[in-house]
């Protein structure tokens, strides 16, 4: 997965096409424009006034793309942070954004057999590759697995991601005070039931594909995110939880002091319509799927 996303030449995101919208592979929430932007920096500055407003104050965004959010964004210091751009400053104040993010970092993929856990890793048959099962897994995703997917049953596929954990340590080395802010598909430990075949997906065309070793390169793969890691790995690491809700709880709460005016103000009819579409993609479409974790990082005494 880190090679078909991530490799210097042939990987997905290094490639130089563009992955977003109607002629690409998928959409996220920053391609609804300007909506979304507005609403986002509603609920940062919301977080800012918090923090007693310091002059340093940063929105710093993981994966972000095109930096669609650089306009939305313009009342902030924003620095984007990608794969060939942008890297977190040694120390700062403010929030961190991470959009759909964690769940394109890659995983370790697991089956459960009797009392533990076996690696699933990719071998070749002619010229595609296909999973093969080999033996236990190692140690550091053994203690992942047993935490936070110890519920699942027998033959059931998990996913840890190590890499996630890592983020939130190098994000709270980083960040002196402030959030983070992440909007990611994801399901509690609780709610890993629901996925006995695992949850890595490709996408390609905005078709969705189990077919994960397919077209390497050529599409974009992804893993839910365990919300239930994500929020107690931070948890040793200087965070508290805030809240966790869908994006349409999120979004209900920034645009409520103003009922979503300055969010819906157009200068034409047409543009009017088209801001009130993407509210209601928003509210009803991805905000219903997306969930939402806002952490908080405080100096301590």
């Amino acid at each position: 997965m880190e090679a078909a996303l991530y490799h210097p030449e042939h990987g997905y995101y290094r490639r130089g096409q563009d992955p977003f919208g109607k002629a690409g592979d998928f959409y996220t929430a920053e391609q609804l424009q300007p909506v979304f932007g507005l609403i986002l920096a509603a609920y940062l500055g919301s977080l800012r006034d918090q923090m007693n407003s310091p002059a340093d104050f940063l929105v710093a965004e993981l994966g972000a793309g095109r930096a669609e959010m650089a306009e939305g964004l313009a009342g902030f210091r924003y620095l984007p942070v990608d794969v060939e751009r942008g890297w977190l400053p040694e120390r700062f104040r403010g929030v961190v954004f991470a959009n759909e993010f964690f769940d394109a970092l890659p995983v370790h993929v697991a089956i459960r057999r009797g009392e533990g856990f076996r690696e699933m890793r990719v071998g070749l048959d002619g010229e595609r590759f296909r999973w093969i099962e080999c033996g236990p897994v190692d140690a550091g995703v053994a203690r992942y697995l047993w935490r936070y997917c110890g519920s699942v049953e027998e033959g059931a596929a998990v996913e840890a991601n190590l890499d996630a954990l890592r983020w939130i340590e190098e994000i709270s080395r980083r960040l002196e005070r402030g959030f983070l802010f992440v909007i990611d598909y994801g399901y509690t430990a609780r709610e890993l039931t629901r996925f006995p075949r695992g949850t890595l997906m490709s996408y390609r065309r905005h078709i969705a594909s189990e077919d994960v070793l397919a077209g390497p390169g050529d599409r974009d793969l992804t893993a839910h995110v365990n919300f239930t890691a994500l929020e107690d790995h931070a948890a040793g690491c200087g965070f508290e939880k805030v809240r966790f809700e869908s994006l349409s709880l999120a979004l209900l709460r920034a645009g409520e002091p103003d009922n979503f005016a300055s969010a819906l103000a157009a200068g034409g009819e047409k543009e009017a319509i088209r801001r009130r579409l993407q509210l209601k993609t928003l509210l009803f479409g991805m905000g219903e799927t997306l969930r939402t974790l806002l952490l908080r990082k405080a100096v301590r005494k």
